[in-house]
């Protein structure tokens, strides 16, 4: 009898309210959608927060980036490229280090005379990046142009990192930065990159060796240890952003080749045969 009892008795009355019954019910807001929606829109174009007053729809160009160490041949592949595409009736823009019209001589400046500590070169050098975006490389996007970037965020990151400034505040300098479509690495292991800078310009610059850094006091291997240096950081960073590697070491022609099979596929371009004119004939080896 007594558990008959207990069975009559009615479960006890819920206190919630109705009000807070709906509200733990209800589906997120549509303003919390929309912002979320907007937040992974966003994402496809920038590395963080949306560049102020840049809509993604505007951009009707190809921004293409290759990175790599001082001697990964970088610059040669960019001049051929800038050849092949504006022979196939392309408008092609090209932008790099210390181009900007605001800072990049006195980077320059602050470079020769060793005037300047690694927190104000890293800041020197993010200014020198956003003041190109603006007047360079969203322009050239905006109106349908192929921009061809000789480094990028990549390259400023990995050296701010090796010097000891923190990742993740090197990291949000860059968080506006927008997505390249195409993102090639050019590998190269120290000692090649060694060989070739050195028979470029019979000599070794104090920053391409790193020399800041203490890391020897013999030329050559303060230059190895501080490119090996940055290509951990490049092989990091290839892993969390999906770089297209390439060998490097290979020649010039084969490594072109491979360029041009890739971004062929990204512009629609049908036909990747390529000959260089007689102006860039002596880089093609």
């Amino acid at each position: 009898m007594p558990d008959q009892e207990k069975e009559k008795t009615p479960a006890a009355v819920p206190t919630e309210t109705p009000s807070a019954t709906a509200a733990s019910t209800a589906p997120p807001a549509a303003g919390a959608k929309t912002a979320a929606v907007a937040e992974d829109a966003s994402s496809q174009f920038f590395f963080g927060e949306p560049l102020v007053g840049v809509d993604p729809s505007e951009i009707t160009g190809n921004l293409i980036v290759i990175e790599g160490m001082d001697g990964s041949g970088r610059s040669t592949q960019i001049a051929l490229l800038q050849e092949w595409l504006e022979s196939e009736g392309f408008a092609v823009q090209t932008s790099g280090l210390r181009r900007s019209n605001l800072v990049g001589r006195d980077i320059d400046e602050l470079l020769a005379k060793n005037a300047a500590t690694r927190l104000t070169l890293a800041l020197m050098y993010a200014t020198d990046f956003f003041d190109q975006v603006e007047h360079r490389i969203l322009p050239a996007l905006r109106s349908g142009t192929v921009v061809l970037a000789d480094r990028f965020i990549f390259t400023l990151i990995a050296r701010g990192v090796v010097r000891g400034i923190n990742r993740d505040y090197m990291s949000g300098l860059y968080a506006m930065a927008l997505r390249p479509h195409l993102t090639f690495w050019l590998n190269v292991r120290p000692e090649t990159a060694f060989g070739r800078e050195f028979k470029k310009a019979q000599a070794i610059s104090y920053w391409e060796a790193g020399r800041d850094m203490s890391l020897s006091h013999d030329l050559y291997w303060s230059f190895i240890r501080y490119q090996t240096m940055i290509k951990r950081e490049f092989e990091v960073m290839a892993k969390k952003h999906n770089f297209l590697e390439l060998d490097g070491e290979a020649s010039v022609s084969t490594v072109n080749k491979q360029l041009r099979q890739r971004i062929a596929e990204q512009l629609g371009i049908r036909a990747t045969k390529y000959t260089p004119s007689a102006a860039l004939a002596h880089l093609w080896r």
